[in-house]
């Protein structure tokens, strides 16, 4: 802030004024502030002036003058109207009612980001590959999970996000994730909405972080769960103990600069929104779980304060899951197939060809069970099904099985050991 506009704070009445506006927002706070001095300089008056003259024609009068003649200087309609917005706030907080009813042309117009746009998968991935091992981490966070900028650093950098808000993370030799996608709290101090939540991590987002805390420890740095997530690098004097909103910024401006875009460091939270709404017209997410997401208040939201900051484990899970179907639309690296994941599906399948339900596949844990365990299961199941079928079965070497097609038999399955079921059409 100009050191003009900290003047205005000696003033106690402004003092008191900006304090209350930060109690909820210091950004919102800072920015009428100026907006205040700006006014004050361009109409050489001052605040206390300003509550003096507010109900008469002539300070009316005035301001409506002020508003003409911005606007036949070009100054956009959102410009103008902010200095209407910080006289209401102003006046309001003083006690004088005074609503100063001038039409401003295109008061809701933004023309400094209507031609912004959402950056493609591609896009995006060329931004990452130019960004600093701090920046990725920040670019992850915004565009894979859909954090503000605020929340990774507060405005005075005396708040921010910690190690230990990645609640799966866990520190030894190095950092790693217990699960993934992982859980990331956004606690109500770094909350725009003063409210807590939570939103995922994929697993392209985990490696950024993993890799760049791992260079943090080669360099001797010692963590705790308190630790900044986002750590100083040297090109300036380490002055708070979290990196401020405006350094956070800097490291993704310069990367989508370095990537040959003009696009705001905010337009990755609007790639989380619009990812995640493609998604949930896909049936892969719903609307409550999203918003939740998002840090809107709402249903979801509503629950986990009222339980004080907890939800149900299965409804965690649930969210972790439709977070997981979604998150091929957000990152730009393929997710890669389990090899796990594919040999615990074949032992499902296999199992239900042999008559097992979903109930009784339910009770095996199949990720740990030995091929040897799962044939013996197989072969009693079906050779129950024979008994009970008389002689409508049959189980006949593999390469027997085109005689017996021949003879009027049907073909059933095959088994394991060059074996395969066969049945009377009866």
């Amino acid at each position: 802030m100009k050191a003009k506009y900290l003047d205005l704070l000696k003033d106690d009445d402004v003092r008191r004024w900006f304090e209350n506006l930060g109690a909820k927002s210091v950004v919102t706070a800072t920015v009428w502030l100026r907006g205040l001095g700006l006014y004050c300089q361009l109409n050489e008056t001052t605040p206390k002036e300003i509550l003096k003259a507010a109900k008469s024609k002539a300070f009316r009068d005035g301001f409506t003058d002020f508003v003409r003649r911005l606007e036949k200087e070009g100054k956009a309609g959102s410009y103008i109207a902010r200095f209407k917005k910080v006289l209401h706030s102003w006046l309001a907080y003083n006690g004088v009612a005074v609503k100063l009813k001038v039409n401003i042309a295109g008061e809701y117009d933004t023309p400094t980001i209507a031609s912004e746009r959402v950056p493609s998968r591609e896009e995006l991935d060329k931004i990452i590959r130019m960004a600093t091992p701090r920046g990725r981490v920040s670019i992850a966070l915004m565009a894979f999970s859909g954090l503000r900028p605020e929340s990774l650093g507060n405005y005075y950098g005396t708040d921010g996000l910690r190690l230990g808000d990645l609640v799966e993370t866990e520190t030894g030799g190095g950092v790693e994730f217990s699960k993934t996608p992982a859980i990331v709290v956004v606690r109500k101090s770094l909350s725009k909405g003063r409210n807590q939540y939570f939103t995922f991590m994929p697993e392209q987002g985990a490696t950024y972080v993993k890799d760049y805390l791992a260079e943090r420890l080669k360099q001797g740095e010692k963590f705790a769960m308190d630790s900044s997530l986002l750590g100083f690098d040297a090109r300036g004097i380490r002055k708070n103990k979290f990196l401020r909103t405006t350094l956070v910024t800097r490291d993704i401006k310069e990367a989508i600069l370095k990537a040959g875009f003009k696009w705001r460091p905010y337009v990755l939270r609007a790639y989380f929104d619009t990812s995640m709404v493609i998604a949930e017209s896909k049936g892969k997410i719903s609307h409550p779980y999203l918003q939740f997401m998002m840090g809107h208040k709402g249903d979801i939201e509503a629950r986990y304060s009222t339980n004080k900051g907890r939800l149900p484990p299965e409804m965690i899970e649930d969210m972790r899951e439709a977070y997981k179907r979604c998150q091929d639309h957000l990152q730009t690296i393929k997710s890669e197939i389990d090899e796990n994941q594919i040999k615990e599906a074949f032992k499902k399948q296999l199992l239900a060809v042999a008559g097992f339900n979903e109930e009784e596949v339910a009770k095996y844990d199949l990720t740990n069970m030995a091929d040897e365990e799962l044939h013996n299961l197989v072969r009693q199941r079906l050779l129950g099904i024979m008994a009970n079928n008389g002689n409508r079965q049959r189980v006949i070497p593999l390469v027997d099985v085109e005689k017996y097609l021949g003879e009027g038999w049907e073909y059933v399955t095959a088994l394991p050991n060059e074996r395969a079921i066969v049945k009377m059409p009866f």
